[in-house]
């Protein structure tokens, strides 16, 4: 027969023996489970792809590849993408570097024609605004050997031609510089010609009086692509 001084000393050992098989149990459990979540985490990589609405939202968040056209080396077909009639917006500012925050809008019609199989455009512009039409044409000059373009723009106001901006196309946008006149001071011209997609495109020219430091923007045109009819 086991006496209560036995059975006090069992009882001892049972609660001692506790909380050593508590913890060798409760690190059991933790690794089942790292090892389900692990099991877990590996078929969601291979399950998710798969599905319809992660691969549409995967394709939406990738960036969008720049046109074919500027994936040639050279860049002698790199304006190849304007070659058509566009509908075009623009905003100019009156009286650049002179702290003038005063716009202007005009509404009207662009035609880009491709010349020499592409190494050369000509450009017709055509809007209208409060004060009358404005009239403009571009021709931009593919240079083989620096791989760079000149855009050299005249108004029909004057009939002359600026100094041409001199730049090129990288990853599907295009910068040009130029060094003019304006008001009897020297001044640096930027034109950037962005978000380029098959329909549409955006032209930004600013002006510099500081050596490049600061620009400040006085033309942005926004062009769509008019569809001629099948």
């Amino acid at each position: 027969m086991t006496t209560r001084r036995e059975m006090a000393i069992v009882g001892k050992r049972s609660v001692a023996k506790t909380p050593e098989l508590s913890t060798r149990t409760r690190k059991t459990v933790m690794n089942a489970c790292e090892r389900i979540r692990f099991y877990l985490l590996c078929s969601l990589v291979i399950v998710l792809p798969a599905l319809p609405g992660f691969a549409q939202a995967a394709a939406a968040a990738a960036p969008t590849d720049v046109l074919p056209i500027f994936k040639d080396a050279d860049g002698q077909n790199d304006f190849d993408f304007e070659i058509g009639t566009w509908k075009t917006h623009v905003r100019r500012r009156l009286r650049p570097l002179t702290g003038s925050t005063e716009w202007v809008e005009m509404n009207g019609t662009s035609v880009v024609r491709k010349v020499w199989d592409g190494r050369a455009n000509l450009v017709e512009l055509v809007a209208d605004t409060s004060a009358g039409r404005f009239e403009g044409l571009s021709l931009r000059l593919y240079n083989p050997q620096s791989k760079q373009w000149s855009l050299n723009f005249v108004n029909a106001r004057d009939g002359v031609m600026t100094p041409p901006t001199i730049g090129q196309f990288k990853d599907g946008r295009g910068e040009f510089f130029a060094q003019e006149t304006l008001n009897g001071r020297a001044i640096f011209v930027k034109f950037v010609i962005s978000e380029i997609t098959a329909d549409s495109c955006r032209f930004e020219q600013s002006f510099s009086d500081d050596g490049g430091r600061t620009w400040e923007v006085n033309w942005i045109a926004t062009d769509t692509r008019v569809h001629e009819p099948r």
